[in-house]
């Protein structure tokens, strides 16, 4: 099962394995950002941010762009937003699926724990 294609697939995944990361990308799925807003929008370190987008750019899902002292990010391709839209909607449905799960438990419990108040007095 080392087939080149899983691999590089399994590799893509662990790029997108951090909470940083994955909100830059959201960041920049609305529009370019610079670095500063980045760190405003994150409250991490600049060193912490640096060391994520260099993993994301090593990645090719980010492009630095300079202007003077200035420098903004963008994504390489509007896929990595769809793609961060396809995972929101899978964790909105499984959540949703847990609450309901939670619902169905809570009023078993509760029917239950009636029924036994009410056969102790």
């Amino acid at each position: 099962m080392n087939s080149p294609l899983y691999q590089a697939t399994a590799e893509f995944f662990k790029t997108l394995g951090h909470p940083v990361r994955i909100r830059v990308l959201e960041l920049l799925s609305e529009r370019e950002h610079h670095v500063s807003e980045l760190l405003a929008d994150l409250g991490i370190e600049p060193a912490n941010l640096s060391q994520q987008l260099a993993v994301l750019r090593r990645a090719n899902l980010v492009v630095p762009r300079k202007e003077g002292t200035t420098v903004s990010y963008s994504l390489t391709s509007p896929s990595v937003a769809e793609l961060l839209a396809v995972a929101r909607g899978i964790l909105t449905g499984l959540i949703t699926g847990q609450l309901g799960l939670l619902d169905d438990l809570q009023n078993s419990a509760g029917v239950s724990g009636d029924a036994h108040s009410s056969e102790t007095e």
